[in-house]
């Protein structure tokens, strides 16, 4: 699928990918999607809990952007090269968190994004510059990243760590 380039595309490629990845979750017991090691480290539980805060964080910087705010982007004191960094932090703010908390989680992340991307406009998500934050980028460019291509990345990484063989 190629990447959205217009509102219909990145609601089309959100619902498609976030069906695959919910059709491959349906098919887990609690037991494999919190067994460490399927995406690295990471659980499946983990890798749910690193889309939603990074769907948190998208939503943070446009409400702030909305409202004239400039915050750190990614991450106070980090910058995008650090990205590594940013997600072990994101893994050991949630690794301790319930399988059933870290999927309600998701879930109202999803529905969050899909509200925000469903109330902007053609131009506010893919004009480059519109929000002074995104500075050189489209607003869609940071929700396709957390939704359809994250999703994908999701379902790959972990269809590929169950391949090998892990969680047992």
């Amino acid at each position: 699928m190629p990447r959205p380039a217009t509102k219909k595309q990145l609601l089309e490629a959100v619902e498609v990918e976030h069906k695959a990845l919910e059709g491959l979750l349906a098919g887990l017991s609690p037991a494999q999607m919190t067994q460490p090691g399927v995406v690295g480290e990471w659980s499946v539980k983990d890798v749910l809990a690193h889309l939603f805060e990074w769907q948190r964080m998208v939503l943070k910087w446009h409400t702030a952007g909305l409202q004239g705010k400039v915050i750190p982007i990614p991450a106070e004191g980090l910058n995008w090269a650090q990205i590594p960094l940013l997600n072990q932090r994101i893994y050991k703010t949630y690794r301790d968190m319930p399988l059933a908390d870290v999927q309600k989680n998701f879930k109202a992340s999803h529905k969050k994004m899909l509200k925000t991307i469903q109330g902007l406009s053609e131009e506010e998500l893919f004009t480059r510059g519109y929000y002074a934050w995104t500075k050189n980028n489209t607003l869609g460019t940071y929700f396709v990243s957390s939704t359809s291509s994250h999703y994908n990345w999701a379902r790959m990484n972990i269809k590929k760590g169950l391949k090998a063989g892990k969680p047992k």
